[in-house]
């Protein structure tokens, strides 16, 4: 994941900018607080240097911030390394997941939306245990088994923002190929698709499903996640995966055509409530 692009940048700067002059500083006296010079602070805010995490959190400290969510978010624009050491459920497992996870997981914790398409399965979020296990043998099949049920766990905590006071936002446009490859046995998949259902039903979530009927649609070019964020409203990011990495997206046409993307899958898609129905009588195939 490109953490210096020019896109981030701008936006922790123009974001830290503002916290600066509500919490009445100049960039001068900024600095003195830091103890950085002023050139660094003014580099940081117009997005011509980059910052790293522990940097970010000394700005905060100075500026007064407190609110916890605005201060993981704004550690987690600035990539992985250092930074506010309040701890966090996937720090246990700092050393099994890469940098770049970590930061997806932070990212996913801090977002009040989430838009995804899946292709091929299940989104993570939606899974249940031993789904998630034969998905991460299947992609990962070379790693020893305490280490596939670690990930396992991983998955299975990150859904913990489906339950928390103020649930993530899910809207979900799944290709009816999800639904119809069975993913560790008839068995597991019978359980997976009954997930599925009651996830429906969450005030939450919204599930679509794409039909094969639908034909030939922008989403045949692959899965993509929209993360959106209610403390600053210009950081939307758009994540798609691949094979060993993560591509972020963060460009503002960009993050239109991938919007634009989702809304004609969506009204390419089943109604939700037509999805759930249809859903249903995947599970009863099973």
């Amino acid at each position: 994941m490109p953490y210096g692009t020019a896109v981030r940048r701008r936006k922790l700067g123009a974001e830290l900018r503002a916290l600066r002059g509500r919490a009445g500083l100049t960039s001068g006296e900024a600095a003195r607080l830091v103890g950085w010079h002023q050139s660094k602070v003014s580099r940081i805010e117009t997005g011509r240097s980059w910052v790293k995490a522990s940097d970010v959190t000394l700005l905060l400290d100075a500026y007064g911030v407190r609110d916890p969510s605005l201060r993981d978010l704004l550690v987690a624009l600035a990539g992985p390394g250092g930074g506010d050491e309040r701890p966090h459920w996937w720090q246990a497992y700092r050393e099994l997941l890469p940098p770049e996870y970590r930061d997806f997981i932070r990212l996913e914790s801090q977002a009040d939306r989430m838009r995804t398409l899946e292709t091929t399965v299940v989104p993570g979020l939606l899974q249940t245990p031993d789904y998630a296990r034969a998905v991460t043998r299947a992609a990962l099949g070379g790693l020893p088994d305490a280490q596939i049920d670690a990930l396992v766990e991983v998955r299975l905590a990150r859904q913990e923002v489906l339950r928390r006071d103020s649930p993530l936002r899910v809207s979900a446009v799944l290709d009816e190929a999800v639904l119809r490859r069975t993913v560790g046995g008839p068995g597991v998949m019978r359980h997976q698709l009954y997930r599925l259902v009651e996830a429906a039903r969450m005030p939450h979530v919204r599930l679509q499903v794409l039909p094969f009927t639908a034909g030939e649609h922008i989403g045949v070019t692959g899965p993509f996640v929209i993360f959106s964020f209610s403390n600053i409203s210009d950081l939307d990011v758009v994540v798609l995966d691949h094979l060993t990495s993560s591509l972020y997206l963060e460009a503002k046409e960009d993050l239109k055509a991938y919007a634009d993307a989702f809304n004609s899958l969506q009204r390419l898609a089943l109604s939700p409530e037509d999805s759930l129905e249809f859903i249903a009588g995947t599970c009863d195939g099973a």
